[in-house]
């Protein structure tokens, strides 16, 4: 089976692709480690969970973004302090991005710092999120305001998991692997649009989407893993993406609001003068793929404006944001708060959005 080894900062660790998640699961957890498990997890696989509770401890969550917060994690805390939980023992997370979130936050939290193990359960979280060492909650409605960078000593993917998955959460775990595609050049870019439909009902084709964006991702990460530089180009559709999420209460799945902020970030890139039509084109062709179904010209566009002031990543009075000049060739450019940038995205809105 294939693996790929991450060199952090914190620890070398290891993406193991596996074809059982559950031999892998006892192999791993010893006496007094912890599991914090989607509770969805939990309901496709109740006959083996209720078989080896004897042998492994559970906390169950229900991991919607309201559990990416103090107010959510503080239970778990609860819980864990309750079981016994030492400093020796580590935490297992077995779900998508929020159960990662929330595990990795913990555990970097725990006793200043304790093992953690994931099992990624979502294509977004195989695909991207499970390697980069982030680990970030919210703050009130502001997404992913807090947090720092601690990776998992180990990863453990399993294509199984994403038989269990919707056609929507399969076409959001693409969203965002797209970016990482498009960052990569016009080869990547291409061989995604390729294995686009094939990938949806083949699980070989699936198995090389996710390993060749972990490859790509891994690159950047290794030579700028706390974000300073180089990685920061992965931010690509993400400001304008987190906006829609904030502004649609979560109703457009963090993917597809990341698709939709790439074509923002192309449609201001060439408003700019900075990307041909033409490629601006051939890349929302693919990203159209992702939203379809999914409105956001209703978006008030103060409201809109005014989340993404409040983004992180934005210095005193101007956007931060990634840029796109083609396949490849992502870049930071700050953007003035103006009327002229607010009009373009009022343009977007109503006449690009669909």
């Amino acid at each position: 089976m294939r693996k790929i080894t991450i060199n952090s900062i914190r620890c070398k660790y290891t993406v193991n692709f596996t074809n059982s998640w559950k031999d892998r699961l006892l192999k791993e957890y010893t006496k007094g480690d912890i599991i914090i498990i989607d509770k969805k997890i939990i309901k496709y696989n109740s006959d083996y969970i209720s078989t080896i509770t004897n042998k492994c401890t559970f906390i169950g969550v229900n991991a919607h973004e309201e559990l990416k917060s103090y107010l959510g994690v503080v239970p778990i805390i609860n819980k864990l302090i309750e079981y016994g939980f030492r400093r020796s023992c580590k935490i297992i997370g077995i779900g998508g991005g929020v159960t990662q979130d929330v595990t990795a936050f913990i555990a970097s939290i725990m006793y200043r710092g304790v093992d953690w193990i994931f099992f990624p359960t979502t294509l977004l979280a195989q695909g991207d999120s499970c390697i980069g060492s982030k680990t970030s909650i919210n703050f009130g409605k502001y997404k992913n305001q807090l947090g720092g960078f601690y990776p998992p000593n180990k990863i453990f993917i399993d294509l199984s998991f994403l038989k269990t998955l919707s056609k929507t959460d399969i076409k959001s775990g693409l969203g965002e692997i797209c970016h990482y595609y498009i960052a990569s050049g016009i080869t990547d870019f291409k061989k995604l649009e390729k294995y686009y439909n094939n990938s949806l009902n083949n699980s070989t084709e699936m198995e090389d989407v996710i390993y060749n964006s972990l490859l790509i991702k891994r690159r950047y990460i290794e030579i700028d893993e706390l974000d300073k530089n180089k990685r920061q180009i992965f931010n690509y559709g993400h400001s304008f993406g987190h906006a829609i999420e904030t502004l649609t209460n979560y109703a457009i799945p963090h993917g597809i609001a990341i698709s939709f902020g790439m074509d923002i970030a192309n449609y201001i890139s060439y408003k700019l003068g900075y990307l041909k039509s033409e490629i601006r084109y051939d890349i929302r062709a693919l990203l159209k793929k992702f939203w379809t179904g999914y409105d956001i010209s209703k978006i008030d566009i103060k409201e809109f404006c005014d989340v993404l002031a409040k983004d992180k990543k934005n210095t005193n009075k101007d956007y931060q944001l990634i840029l796109c000049r083609g396949y490849g060739k992502l870049f930071k450019q700050k953007v003035k708060r103006n009327i002229k940038f607010r009009t373009w995205l009022q343009e977007y809105l109503l006449n690009e959005s669909n």
